[in-house]
């Protein structure tokens, strides 16, 4: 019926699929820039203002308080008000902190711009999970999801070739730093040009009693499916959308209730993210080498280039393979492949000699990031879109995205406390890091559901014991 009502007027939406998945994950471009600009950065920003490490680790960390807020503000909002909404205005934050940061005359300006961008950091990180999920097909939920965390990736990547291209260039009278974290400005941009032109996402619209567009969206993200099958699909979606459950307003109490393993999976899996130590490799690395090895900051942070590269490209390896092999497999391999490298680095630099140690650390750095980057860098945000029921799954990846955020806090602002307590030997927080991969192991055998395979529906009704 829905081919008959809709014939002539279904490509409101003159994309393609291309677009909307790589503009949809435009969020992630700009959480991991964001977030990867500031290694560069922040020994020029200490030196320019004049700060100590405890402010400089602060200036760092406080875009970390603002994606907190922003991340557990924004699933409410978005299941009120739809995903494609709160992806323009996270646009419009990034261009506000980025345009702040970048003219930043002080500790305090620096923080409460940081603070600000990180409210759009932490609002693209729970919205564009759930926004990718809700748009991709089951078949291929692993791989399309997975292309946020390729973005971060990328961000990160693209943020640390800006750190290197700007470097000692203070262009018409700034310095390079402030040309580092303005270059922002530019996926920003895109950003909001994208969340204008991106179609709403079509398990909102089914939730807001929006059918027809609904229809209409999923025919032009289906582009390989017929009309009737497109159709089927669109009743699944209706039918769990309406069952008892789920046509109930979402609440904290369903989370805690029906939805706790989703919240308990959501929260360990994104605390476990980061309390492996990954963001103070993504943010202090430069800092590592300069002050553990004696690296002058040009080649220092050419080292983050070099990982940098090797985590775009391993998640690139991801993307292609990540519907290929169970979801709680690629865990347990990453955890591993995480641990041991972590283990032998802490050995390397506690037991021999650290002024040999610089070029075996890079290895077994690069070694590390290759098992974060193919399992829970990209599964930990595949796995927040797709484990919640409907009714909750904006705020269910609010709270998710919450907690990678404090976990990512915590590593940040004590990581430099920590390298200083081991007398700038790295081998002491990075043992602490492979504890922490240790104790994933177990909890992915405990806690973490398969979800490979399954549609949204399929997931939520085994949840709800429906099925």
């Amino acid at each position: 019926m829905w081919k008959d009502r809709d014939k002539g007027d279904s490509m409101r939406f003159p994309l393609n699929n291309t677009f909307i998945f790589i503009f949809g994950a435009l969020g992630g471009m700009l959480f991991g820039f964001d977030t990867g600009i500031i290694s560069g950065a922040s020994p020029l920003i200490e030196s320019e203002f004049s700060l100590n490490a405890a402010q400089t680790g602060f200036i760092t960390s406080s875009v970390l308080i603002g994606s907190m807020i922003g991340a557990l503000t924004i699933g409410g909002l978005s299941d009120k008000y739809g995903r494609k909404k709160l992806l323009i205005v996270s646009a419009i934050l990034f261009l506000l902190g980025s345009g702040l940061s970048a003219t930043a005359t002080g500790f305090v300006w620096m923080v409460m711009a940081r603070i600000l961008l990180g409210l759009a950091v932490g609002a693209a990180s729970a919205l564009t999970p759930a926004y990718l999920a809700e748009l991709a097909p089951k078949e291929h939920r692993g791989s399309l999801s997975t292309l946020f965390q390729l973005m971060v990736t990328f961000g990160i990547l693209l943020a640390y070739v800006s750190n290197l291209g700007f470097l000692n260039h203070n262009l018409l009278g700034f310095s390079d730093w402030r040309w580092m974290l303005g270059s922002a400005l530019i996926p920003s941009v895109l950003l909001l040009i994208g969340g204008i032109l991106l179609p709403e996402s079509p398990r909102y619209l089914v939730k807001q009693g929006d059918v027809r567009d609904a229809f209409k969206v999923l025919q032009l993200i289906r582009k390989d499916m017929d009309a009737t099958e497109v159709t089927a699909e669109l009743d699944e979606i209706q039918r769990v959308a309406n069952s008892e459950g789920s046509k109930k307003q979402g609440s904290v109490k369903e989370l805690f209730t029906t939805a706790r393993p989703a919240i308990i999976a959501a929260i360990g899996i994104m605390l476990f993210q980061q309390l492996v130590g990954i963001n103070s490799v993504i943010y202090f690395l430069p800092q590592v080498f300069i002050k553990g090895f004696g690296f002058p900051a040009s080649q220092a942070i050419w080292v983050s280039v070099g990982i940098g590269v090797v985590n775009f490209a391993s998640t690139i390896v991801a993307t292609i393979f990540m519907d290929r092999f169970n979801r709680k497999t690629v865990l347990f391999i990453g955890s591993i492949v995480m641990a041991v490298s972590l283990i032998a680095l802490a050995l390397l630099n506690f037991l021999g000699d650290v002024s040999h140690a610089a070029i075996p650390t890079m290895v077994l750095i690069a070694i590390y990031i290759l098992g974060f980057a193919v399992s829970w860098g990209p599964l930990a945000w595949v796995m927040i879109g797709e484990i919640f029921p409907l009714s909750v799954r904006g705020i269910g990846t609010s709270i998710g995205s919450a907690a990678n955020w404090i976990g990512n806090f915590i590593v940040s602002q004590f990581f430099l406390m920590l390298l200083a307590a081991f007398h700038n030997n790295v081998g002491g927080p990075f043992a602490i890091f492979a504890a922490f991969a240790v104790l994933s192991i177990p909890f992915v055998a405990k806690f973490i559901p398969e979800t490979k395979g399954k549609s949204l529906e399929e997931i939520e009704a085994e949840l709800r014991g429906t099925k």
